[in-house]
């Protein structure tokens, strides 16, 4: 178990493994990471399985590149017996507390989503019998990231320092209502910086809000729907739902050129420019120290 495997959006491969060579360095844990472009997945390989074990310490959330992790190795299955050939390959891994069956976010890999549907009932109920598998128990989760029906990677993760959704992909419900698919982008920061129990205390309607590169309105629709004031910078149209509110006030004018009086709650910012000047454009926010408590 000396292999980390971690899933990344496609086309993010290289960055994966620059950023797990950065940890591993300031950890002082030797190894090497490798990933082919567009696999939608990358591996670090350490010296030992106490130094994968002790790369998987550092924290998760901090990470950028990687939607998820865990360490083991690969395992290689035949056309019968596949359970089998995978208990006998789980049995010096710890007791589990749950399962999650994974596939890489390729087309690829999508193709494999109705045999790890099928493949997941038997394997969980062989699992529970063979005392592999206590579900809601203290153990850590087991993550089989199948590659195809013939390899999977035998992984485990903490799950309190690990992705909080299979793949590191959120299931989102699309609001109807909402005027793009823009909208899921920023639930799901919030599903990822904020604790759910807390969201009543720092996402409510008596704060104000400014959403930058606003138009049609996808973000400003989840500060209006935690009942926010908003001030939507866009010089494209809002959706008209959104300024029936009452919620929403629209200025037609340069998002890298406003600034908020007085203070707001929250600012955030979707202008479709180039990252390096939209950093620049929250670096100035954040110098502000009057402008806006949140971002």
């Amino acid at each position: 178990m000396n292999t980390l495997f971690m899933h990344c959006r496609p086309g993010f491969e290289a960055e994966v493994c620059a950023e797990l060579s950065d940890l591993a360095a300031h950890a002082g844990i030797a190894g090497y990471a490798k990933g082919r472009a567009h696999s939608a997945c990358a591996e670090f390989v350490c010296n030992d399985a106490q130094s994968a074990q002790a790369l998987m310490a550092q924290p998760f959330s901090r990470l950028i590149f990687p939607r998820q992790w865990a360490r083991g190795s690969w395992v290689s299955l035949p056309e019968t017996d596949r359970i089998g050939v995978l208990l006998a390959a789980l049995a010096d891994y710890p007791v589990c507390g749950s399962l999650w069956l994974e596939m890489v976010d390729t087309n690829d890999g999508k193709e494999l989503a109705t045999f790890c549907r099928k493949f997941e009932a038997p394997l969980r109920k062989a699992l529970i019998n063979a005392g592999r598998l206590v579900e809601g128990g203290a153990g850590p989760r087991l993550l089989l990231t199948v590659q195809s029906g013939r390899e999977v990677f035998a992984g485990i993760a903490e799950a309190a320092n690990s992705a909080l959704w299979p793949m590191g992909i959120p299931r989102l419900k699309f609001p109807r209502e909402a005027p793009s698919r823009s909208t899921l982008k920023l639930e799901e920061a919030w599903h990822q910086f904020i604790p759910r129990e807390q969201w009543d205390e720092r996402l409510h309607g008596d704060m104000t809000a400014v959403d930058l590169g606003a138009a049609p309105g996808g973000w400003t629709y989840q500060l209006v729907r935690r009942g926010m004031l908003t001030t939507a910078i866009d010089n494209g149209p809002m959706a008209q739902s959104l300024m029936d509110t009452g919620l929403v006030r629209h200025l037609m004018t340069d998002g890298f050129t406003y600034a908020p009086r007085p203070p707001v709650d929250w600012m955030v910012c979707d202008i479709v420019e180039k990252p390096a000047r939209n950093a620049a454009l929250l670096e100035t926010w954040l110098g502000r120290a009057t402008a806006v408590r949140r971002w």
